[in-house]
């Protein structure tokens, strides 16, 4: 069980960064064999939403921006907060318009339920999202690579595992992407104006990462070019921390596999301090 730790608008950036980037696969259609109906409709979790269920009702909330029929299934081993997270939703359909809080064919928060289960995902179809925030800290670096595998194993075919952590208030975070065939993207995201240097992100590094920040070791070049890039855009600093941020990215550009175009990248997604590259580019050497 994770401490559980959560805020509202904890997670903005990861998801702000998923709707914008993983349309294709939240709109997917499920998987070929899946029973038609209602149950056939795409699903995303959340799972190790913690002690209070408010960050899936926001990942509810934005998923349905870009994909309407999705449902959303919060996942906690936690059964106190499981039970919590269904009183929460009850309460929510009974003061929104008076609605039936057992409904689940029509009326609001359709499609949004809350169980109790871990990494074997007790749901009854592959989900095309898994996001996983802030669970895999408390384990050691070759736990937490059983857990991307068994994750991945369970996704639709056309899905994809958000994996990464953030800090207490969500204005440092990373995460990786990962499909049922392995680590796909890595992403840097943080507020610019409380940043002092990009390494600072260094201590939100995903658990395969966080004890590879060494030197020779490919994580620990990127954030130390990184760094040298921000120090080289100080001057931008006088239009403000967003342009030092996107030169800084544009000069790193020059040197490291950064992905400059969308949907990953370039100025729309650079000015929001994010920056994404291609798993090889951090991926931890052999031995």
């Amino acid at each position: 069980m994770t401490r559980g730790t959560t805020a509202p608008n904890r997670l903005r950036r990861v998801d702000r960064w998923t709707t914008a980037t993983q349309t294709g696969s939240l709109r997917s259609a499920p998987a070929r064999g899946a029973p038609p109906g209602p149950d056939a409709a795409p699903l995303a979790v959340d799972l190790g939403y913690g002690a209070s269920p408010i960050t899936t009702l926001e990942l509810y909330t934005r998923l349905r921006a870009v994909s309407p029929r999705l449902e959303v299934a919060g996942i906690e081993i936690d059964p106190g907060r499981v039970a919590a997270g269904l009183a929460f939703l009850a309460a929510l359909k009974a003061s929104d318009g008076g609605r039936d809080a057992e409904s689940r064919d029509s009326g609001p928060y359709d499609g949004l339920t809350f169980l109790r289960g871990g990494f074997e995902l007790p749901v009854e179809r592959p989900p095309v999202l898994i996001r996983a925030f802030n669970v895999l800290r408390q384990y050691d670096e070759p736990a937490a690579w059983r857990a991307w595998d068994e994750l991945c194993a369970r996704l639709d075919p056309s899905g994809v595992l958000v994996e990464g952590t953030c800090d207490e208030i969500g204005r440092r975070a990373v995460w990786v992407t990962l499909t049922p065939d392995g680590p796909r993207t890595i992403t840097f995201a943080a507020h610019l104006p409380t940043l002092d240097r990009p390494s600072a992100l260094a201590e939100r590094l995903p658990k395969t990462l966080i004890h590879r920040n060494v030197p020779g070791e490919p994580v620990h070049d990127v954030l130390a070019a990184f760094d040298r890039c921000w120090a080289a855009a100080a001057p931008h600093s006088a239009f403000g921390p967003r342009a030092r941020w996107i030169e800084a990215v544009t000069l790193l550009a020059r040197t490291h596999p950064v992905l400059a175009r969308p949907p990953y990248g370039g100025r729309r997604r650079w000015r929001f301090g994010e920056l994404t590259l291609p798993w090889t580019a951090v991926a931890p050497r052999a031995g």
